[in-house]
């Protein structure tokens, strides 16, 4: 077939990711690919070449006039340069008859929006519960399948839009391999930023008395100067945005995955790499986290209770790695997602 995929402008689709959206995106366009399919991707400046056909959403400098900047309506300078580049995609998206399906990837609201315009069926994938500019378009606009990444996200979305089908993101379970978890320290991997809870997982580990490492890129630099680089230090540090490779490696060295979701997280990418790995996981039950584990590869505590979590922690160290990897062969492979993906476009088109 072939695909187009409407992925973030904000972020580009390559190592190391910015977040779980950007990997899903990655790994589905690579496997697609894969599997034979012409695949095309509309991704940010500095997206992976080895995607196939790339090609950079509208990162021209944004033209208006000054009349334009000067009145009382003008966004900030951000949000018009997405609209600027969305519409322009959409506009030429339009006139293209040569494309058999649209995965619109992205949080923006054009994609949505402008999906009757487009000569061919589109699909939209539910990264997040609802938002005011995306609900607006979707309970607004027709011409496009809606999909959820699970099923808490789905119910979130059902007050106002009928979700066709939950397809569950998944890991390339190759490049997730097991690990030994003999590095004896538990480890925390994502977003630094406040509704990641990173701070949280620091203070679950001292009091479980286990050894922390946090992984990933710092959005947030108020947020890591302020709450959580005062934290580190005795057993617990940060070692940066690492790449794929080197960070499989760490997750899969841990003896257990710590997730501490602040809000509804959508699906959890984290916790699927960490079942891939083999290391057990101890989380807060919040979002779609509980449908992703159970109890043989997992210790769920409640929401914001740091104390809970500690014991969460000691209890997974326990528990078998196998199991883990059981899971996430089960629920959490990629190759499940694209036979999904693939069953959906060929049921719109």
């Amino acid at each position: 077939m072939r695909i187009t995929v409407v992925a973030s402008n904000r972020h580009p689709i390559a190592e190391p990711f910015a977040g779980g959206m950007e990997s899903h995106t990655w790994t589905l366009a690579r496997g697609l690919r894969a599997r034979g399919h012409d695949v095309r991707v509309h991704a940010g400046v500095g997206s992976d070449p080895r995607l196939g056909d790339v090609r950079v959403l509208d990162d021209r400098p944004l033209s208006l006039t000054v009349d334009a900047r000067d009145d009382v309506s003008m966004p900030a300078e951000t949000f018009m340069r997405d609209h600027h580049a969305y519409q322009r995609l959409m506009l030429r998206l339009a006139a293209d008859r040569t494309v058999d399906v649209v995965h619109n990837n992205s949080l923006h609201y054009l994609p949505v929006a402008m999906a009757s315009t487009l000569q061919c069926p589109s699909v939209t994938t539910l990264h997040t519960p609802p938002t005011p500019w995306l609900e607006s378009a979707a309970t607004a606009a027709d011409g496009s399948t809606f999909v959820a990444v699970s099923s808490h996200t789905a119910s979130r979305w059902s007050q106002r839009l009928r979700v066709a089908q939950v397809i569950a993101n998944g890991v390339d379970l190759d490049r997730w391999p097991p690990g030994d978890g003999a590095g004896g320290y538990a480890v925390w991997s994502g977003r630094l930023v406040p509704e990641k809870g990173a701070h949280l997982a620091v203070a679950a580990a001292a009091e479980a008395g286990v050894p922390l490492v946090l992984a990933g890129p710092a959005p947030d630099t108020t947020y890591l100067q302020e709450v959580l680089l005062p934290e580190l230090g005795h057993g617990a540090r940060w070692v940066g945005h690492l790449d794929h490779a080197t960070l499989a490696r760490l997750v899969g060295s841990a003896s257990v995955a710590v997730a501490t979701p602040c809000w509804d997280e959508p699906y959890g990418l984290v916790v699927a790499e960490a079942l891939s790995t083999g290391t057990p996981v101890a989380a807060f039950a919040r979002g779609a986290v509980p449908e992703l584990v159970t109890e043989q590869c997992a210790t769920l505590a409640e929401p914001g209770d740091v104390v809970g979590l500690a014991a969460a922690i000691r209890r997974s160290v326990r528990l078998s790695r196998a199991a883990a990897r059981a899971r996430a062969l089960h629920t959490c492979s990629a190759e499940r997602m694209i036979d999904e993906y693939e069953q959906l476009y060929r049921s719109v088109a």
